[in-house]
Protein backbone atom coordinates (compact mmCIF):
# COMPACT_ATOMS: atom_id res chain seq x y z
CA UNK A 1 0.00 0.00 0.00
CA UNK A 2 2.93 2.35 0.79
CA UNK A 3 4.28 1.87 -2.49
CA UNK A 4 1.28 2.62 -4.13
CA UNK A 5 0.89 6.06 -2.30
CA UNK A 6 4.50 6.62 -3.53
CA UNK A 7 3.63 6.12 -6.85
CA UNK A 8 1.31 9.29 -7.01
CA UNK A 9 4.29 11.50 -6.02
CA UNK A 10 4.93 14.92 -7.62
CA UNK A 11 5.78 18.51 -6.84
CA UNK A 12 4.14 21.67 -6.44
CA UNK A 13 5.19 24.73 -8.49
CA UNK A 14 7.83 26.68 -6.01
CA UNK A 15 8.39 23.94 -3.45
CA UNK A 16 10.91 21.69 -3.59
CA UNK A 17 9.61 18.85 -1.72
CA UNK A 18 7.53 16.08 -2.97
CA UNK A 19 3.76 15.33 -2.42
CA UNK A 20 1.07 12.14 -2.58
CA UNK A 21 -2.16 11.92 -3.58
CA UNK A 22 -3.95 12.68 0.05
CA UNK A 23 -6.89 10.54 -0.15
CA UNK A 24 -4.21 7.41 -0.71
CA UNK A 25 -2.19 8.94 2.12
CA UNK A 26 -5.68 9.22 4.36
CA UNK A 27 -6.06 5.48 3.43
CA UNK A 28 -2.25 4.53 4.08
CA UNK A 29 -2.79 6.18 7.26
CA UNK A 30 -5.73 4.74 8.94
CA UNK A 31 -5.43 1.12 7.43
CA UNK A 32 -1.93 0.87 9.08
CA UNK A 33 -2.79 2.70 12.21
CA UNK A 34 -5.62 0.01 12.50
CA UNK A 35 -3.66 -2.78 11.82
CA UNK A 36 -0.90 -1.82 14.47
CA UNK A 37 -3.75 -1.32 17.20
CA UNK A 38 -4.89 -4.68 16.09
CA UNK A 39 -1.54 -6.14 16.75
CA UNK A 40 -0.44 -4.34 19.37
CA UNK A 41 -2.56 -1.66 20.95
CA UNK A 42 -2.31 2.29 21.00
CA UNK A 43 0.39 3.09 23.72
CA UNK A 44 2.92 0.96 22.17
CA UNK A 45 6.14 2.19 20.78
CA UNK A 46 4.97 1.50 16.75
CA UNK A 47 1.65 3.36 17.30
CA UNK A 48 2.75 6.09 18.64
CA UNK A 49 5.57 6.75 16.38
CA UNK A 50 3.26 6.25 13.16
CA UNK A 51 0.66 8.57 14.81
CA UNK A 52 2.57 11.25 15.55
CA UNK A 53 4.99 11.08 12.63
CA UNK A 54 3.26 10.37 9.85
CA UNK A 55 0.75 13.00 9.35
CA UNK A 56 1.51 14.93 6.20
CA UNK A 57 1.31 14.02 2.27
CA UNK A 58 4.86 13.91 1.86
CA UNK A 59 7.13 11.11 0.37
CA UNK A 60 9.12 11.51 3.48
CA UNK A 61 6.46 10.58 5.59
CA UNK A 62 5.40 7.49 3.31
CA UNK A 63 8.48 6.51 3.69
CA UNK A 64 8.97 6.97 7.53
CA UNK A 65 5.36 4.56 7.64
CA UNK A 66 7.16 1.82 5.68
CA UNK A 67 10.24 1.77 7.21
CA UNK A 68 7.62 0.89 10.34
CA UNK A 69 5.55 -1.44 9.20
CA UNK A 70 8.64 -3.43 8.02
CA UNK A 71 10.17 -3.62 11.65
CA UNK A 72 6.90 -5.01 12.57
CA UNK A 73 7.27 -7.21 9.12
CA UNK A 74 10.64 -7.88 10.61
CA UNK A 75 9.37 -9.07 14.20
CA UNK A 76 6.96 -10.95 12.44
CA UNK A 77 9.37 -12.73 10.17
CA UNK A 78 12.04 -12.95 13.16
CA UNK A 79 9.59 -15.62 15.18
CA UNK A 80 7.86 -13.65 16.86
CA UNK A 81 4.66 -15.50 17.40
CA UNK A 82 1.33 -14.39 18.84
CA UNK A 83 0.27 -15.83 21.81
CA UNK A 84 -3.15 -17.49 21.15
CA UNK A 85 -4.13 -18.66 24.16
CA UNK A 86 -4.47 -15.20 25.66
CA UNK A 87 -5.33 -13.34 22.42
CA UNK A 88 -7.57 -15.56 20.73
CA UNK A 89 -11.47 -16.74 22.03
CA UNK A 90 -13.76 -18.18 19.53
CA UNK A 91 -15.85 -14.56 18.73
CA UNK A 92 -12.76 -12.74 17.85
CA UNK A 93 -11.14 -15.66 15.41
CA UNK A 94 -13.25 -13.56 12.35
CA UNK A 95 -10.64 -10.60 13.47
CA UNK A 96 -7.87 -11.95 13.24
CA UNK A 97 -8.37 -13.93 9.77
CA UNK A 98 -9.07 -10.11 8.90
CA UNK A 99 -5.50 -9.62 9.84
CA UNK A 100 -4.10 -12.02 8.02
CA UNK A 101 -6.15 -11.10 5.12
CA UNK A 102 -4.48 -7.62 5.60
CA UNK A 103 -1.02 -9.16 6.30
CA UNK A 104 -1.61 -10.87 2.94
CA UNK A 105 -3.00 -7.89 0.58
CA UNK A 106 0.11 -6.47 1.59
CA UNK A 107 2.77 -8.87 0.79
CA UNK A 108 3.56 -10.71 4.02
CA UNK A 109 2.39 -14.29 3.06
CA UNK A 110 4.54 -15.50 5.76
CA UNK A 111 2.96 -13.77 8.98
CA UNK A 112 -0.24 -14.48 7.13
CA UNK A 113 0.19 -17.84 7.02
CA UNK A 114 1.19 -17.99 10.61
CA UNK A 115 -1.70 -16.49 11.70
CA UNK A 116 -4.22 -17.92 10.00
CA UNK A 117 -2.42 -21.63 11.38
CA UNK A 118 -2.70 -20.50 14.86
CA UNK A 119 -6.49 -19.84 14.49
CA UNK A 120 -7.31 -22.85 12.98
CA UNK A 121 -5.13 -24.55 16.13
CA UNK A 122 -7.02 -22.59 18.40
CA UNK A 123 -10.27 -23.42 16.44
CA UNK A 124 -9.35 -27.74 17.12
CA UNK A 125 -9.39 -26.95 20.76
CA UNK A 126 -12.02 -25.31 21.17
CA UNK A 127 -14.03 -28.19 19.11
CA UNK A 128 -12.41 -30.85 21.79
CA UNK A 129 -13.79 -28.76 24.73
CA UNK A 130 -16.88 -28.41 23.33
CA UNK A 131 -17.27 -32.27 22.50
CA UNK A 132 -15.89 -33.42 26.00
CA UNK A 133 -11.99 -34.57 23.96
CA UNK A 134 -8.92 -34.08 26.03
CA UNK A 135 -6.80 -31.34 25.17
CA UNK A 136 -3.60 -32.71 27.21
CA UNK A 137 -1.65 -35.90 26.87
CA UNK A 138 0.05 -37.13 30.14
CA UNK A 139 3.94 -37.64 29.11
CA UNK A 140 6.59 -38.02 31.95
CA UNK A 141 4.71 -37.74 34.72
CA UNK A 142 3.20 -34.34 33.35
CA UNK A 143 0.34 -32.89 31.35
CA UNK A 144 1.03 -31.26 27.87
CA UNK A 145 -1.06 -29.77 25.26
CA UNK A 146 -1.78 -31.54 22.64
CA UNK A 147 -0.23 -31.24 19.47
CA UNK A 148 -2.86 -29.95 16.69
CA UNK A 149 -2.17 -33.06 14.50
CA UNK A 150 -3.24 -35.64 17.36
CA UNK A 151 -6.15 -32.93 18.37
CA UNK A 152 -7.30 -33.40 14.32
CA UNK A 153 -7.16 -37.28 14.46
CA UNK A 154 -9.26 -37.42 17.71
CA UNK A 155 -11.84 -34.95 16.55
CA UNK A 156 -12.34 -37.17 13.05
CA UNK A 157 -12.00 -40.57 14.93
CA UNK A 158 -15.12 -38.83 16.63
CA UNK A 159 -17.42 -38.23 13.79
CA UNK A 160 -17.12 -34.47 14.93
CA UNK A 161 -15.40 -33.69 10.68
CA UNK A 162 -14.96 -36.50 8.05
CA UNK A 163 -11.89 -37.44 6.73
CA UNK A 164 -11.64 -34.97 3.82
CA UNK A 165 -11.72 -32.00 6.52
CA UNK A 166 -9.12 -34.26 8.33
CA UNK A 167 -6.77 -34.14 5.37
CA UNK A 168 -7.54 -30.66 4.55
CA UNK A 169 -6.60 -29.67 8.37
CA UNK A 170 -3.51 -31.69 7.56
CA UNK A 171 -2.16 -29.63 5.44
CA UNK A 172 -3.39 -26.11 6.56
CA UNK A 173 -0.79 -27.20 9.46
CA UNK A 174 1.57 -28.18 7.38
CA UNK A 175 1.50 -24.72 5.19
CA UNK A 176 1.40 -23.18 9.09
CA UNK A 177 4.12 -25.08 10.22
CA UNK A 178 6.55 -24.14 7.32
CA UNK A 179 6.50 -20.89 7.60
CA UNK A 180 6.71 -20.80 11.33
CA UNK A 181 10.09 -22.62 10.27
CA UNK A 182 11.06 -20.18 8.00
CA UNK A 183 11.18 -22.33 5.06
CA UNK A 184 9.31 -19.92 3.00
CA UNK A 185 9.82 -21.63 -0.62
CA UNK A 186 7.64 -24.46 -0.12
CA UNK A 187 4.27 -22.01 -0.59
CA UNK A 188 3.44 -19.19 -2.44
CA UNK A 189 0.85 -16.24 -2.12
CA UNK A 190 -1.82 -18.34 -3.69
CA UNK A 191 -1.74 -21.11 -1.52
CA UNK A 192 -1.59 -19.22 1.85
CA UNK A 193 -4.96 -17.36 0.36
CA UNK A 194 -6.79 -20.63 -0.06
CA UNK A 195 -5.61 -21.83 2.75
CA UNK A 196 -7.06 -18.55 4.78
CA UNK A 197 -10.38 -19.27 3.04
CA UNK A 198 -10.84 -22.89 3.14
CA UNK A 199 -9.96 -22.24 6.71
CA UNK A 200 -12.73 -19.73 7.14
CA UNK A 201 -14.96 -21.78 5.52
CA UNK A 202 -14.35 -24.98 7.95
CA UNK A 203 -14.53 -22.71 11.32
CA UNK A 204 -17.88 -21.75 9.73
CA UNK A 205 -19.35 -24.95 8.89
CA UNK A 206 -17.87 -26.43 12.21
CA UNK A 207 -18.52 -23.74 14.77
CA UNK A 208 -17.75 -24.34 18.61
Amino acid sequence: MGQQVLSTRHRIQHDTREWVDTGKMKGFRSASLSFIERLYDKGHSYYIEFFTSINEDRTEHVDAGVSILESIKGELDGGWLFTIKGLIAAEIFADFIEMAEYLLSNGYKDPAAVMTGSVLEEHLRQLCLKNGLDTEVVHGGKKKPKTADLMNADLTKASIYNKLDQKSVTAWLGLRNNAAHGNYNEYDTQQVENMMQGITNFITRNPV
